[in-house]
């Protein structure tokens, strides 16, 4: 019986008549692919992309140099270094992170208590060589001045949860 079933179908085309019926059925849906580098997909307000050091709202840098981001740092790609300011608070001299070991895991952000180091939305930034993946300050305080807005709100939809 499975021969004469087998020689049947295939005499039939029974599954080139099943391929040919989805495509067709799915030929007048709503096509799901996006143009990628025009049109991007929604992203979750906790994707962690690029990493940025933020401001407060007078421009002086959030950052305490508490160090909490270095210590918990799995990969070992956060370096800080602090220096005490005129009026006794401290504040990092360098801040450094090495983003071709980093491994987005998003620990430096969690423990950091004044959301000074965040993972942003920027997925796109790729580069020719290691050496750009090296995040300084003044690389890192320049990707939080230009994502400020939306990093405030991707905070703010995600403050409930923490």
């Amino acid at each position: 019986m499975s021969f004469l079933d087998r020689t049947l179908r295939s005499f039939l085309l029974t599954e080139l008549v099943q391929g040919m019926s989805l495509t067709l059925r799915y030929m007048f849906r709503p096509k799901v692919t996006i143009n990628y580098p025009y049109e991007k997909g929604p992203l979750s307000p906790r994707f962690r992309g690029e990493h940025a050091l933020r401001r407060y709202e007078n421009g002086e840098e959030r950052c305490i140099a508490c160090k909490l981001c270095e210590a918990i740092c799995p990969a070992l790609a956060i370096t800080i270094e602090a220096e005490p300011r005129e009026d006794g608070s401290r504040r990092t001299r360098r801040y450094d992170i090495d983003m071709t070991k980093c491994i987005y895991c998003g620990l430096c952000q969690e423990a950091c208590p004044v959301d000074a180091i965040v993972e942003g939305p920027n997925f796109e930034f790729a580069t020719e060589t290691r050496a750009e993946l090296m995040y300084d300050k003044q690389k890192l305080l320049a990707n939080g001045d230009r994502w400020e807005s939306e990093l405030a709100l991707r905070l703010a939809a995600d403050a409930p949860y923490r």
